[in-house]
């Protein structure tokens, strides 16, 4: 986990992030929020990569979820091929043998670890099994809306080596991506990772049912999907920016930098 130095106290003070002292610090975070909606609308609009086939409503639901799946949880790299292992790595779900992950490249998100071995992907494997299907697992009851679908999707894929950015990045994909309903309402603060850290620091309180509370007022002022909070503080909190499937070249979104600077008081 990154330790971040903070910006100099120069003044700065909002009560949108009260944890923020520097207009340098909250300058980055406005321009990684809005880099996080630029993923998002590509992934809506001009899904890049394999999030393409996965978008792709003519192949297999089951293959589609699987390649979501894979996406989410080796990650991205950051360059210009950001799915060259995946896409090398990568078994079809119909094939009982498991992808051969010895030597594969993960991105700044993975929540891959060699050690482990293949024992994630067969948890999540045998996860599916139990609901029948990927599509019933990740559907469940038809009358959820999707935020409920979201969260309750969210609580069930607690598996073994699938830590809080991949299930929350992989719902937010396939929900982006057309492939199911689903929707974030909260952002599941917890634990020692990156967003939930990250958040405890820009927001200036540690209870999570508070932090969630003034995640979403950041949101509904900057005007930006709840949903982009996720990347952006994870961002914001590493000091590096992770592409996670973008070209290198892609920049934060005009409008959403627009929104969150006046919201911000920048």
């Amino acid at each position: 986990m990154s330790q971040l130095a903070r910006g100099a106290d120069d003044g700065y003070r909002s009560t949108l992030a009260p944890g923020l002292k520097s207009s340098a610090d909250a300058e980055r975070l406005a321009e990684e929020l809005a880099f996080a909606v630029t993923r998002l609308v590509r992934l809506a609009d001009d899904p890049p990569g394999l999030y393409a086939e996965v978008a792709d409503a003519k192949g297999e639901i089951e293959e589609r979820t699987w390649l979501s799946f894979l996406i989410a949880y080796l990650g991205p790299l950051d360059g210009e091929d950001p799915f060259a292992d995946i896409r090398r790595v990568r078994s079809a779900w119909s094939v009982v043998e498991l992808p051969d992950l010895d030597g594969v490249q993960a991105g700044p998100r993975t929540a891959h670890d060699p050690s482990r071995g293949l024992r994630t992907l067969e948890a999540y494997r045998a996860w599916a099994a139990r609901a029948g299907s990927q599509a019933s697992a990740f559907t469940g009851e038809e009358a959820w809306t999707p935020e409920r679908r979201f969260a309750r999707t969210y609580e069930r894929l607690a598996l073994p080596g699938l830590d809080r950015a991949v299930r929350f990045d992989l719902l937010v994909t396939l929900g982006r991506l057309g492939v199911y309903e689903l929707e974030a309402a909260a952002l599941q603060f917890g634990g020692a990772n990156e967003v939930t850290l990250a958040a405890k620091r820009i927001l200036g309180i540690g209870d999570p049912l508070l932090l969630e509370r003034r995640a979403a007022e950041l949101a509904a002022v900057c005007q930006l999907p709840l949903e982009a909070l996720d990347l952006g503080l994870h961002n914001w909190g590493s000091g590096v920016r992770a592409t996670v499937g973008l070209e290198p070249s892609a920049e934060p979104d005009p409008g959403a930098l627009a929104t969150t600077r006046a919201g911000l008081g920048l």
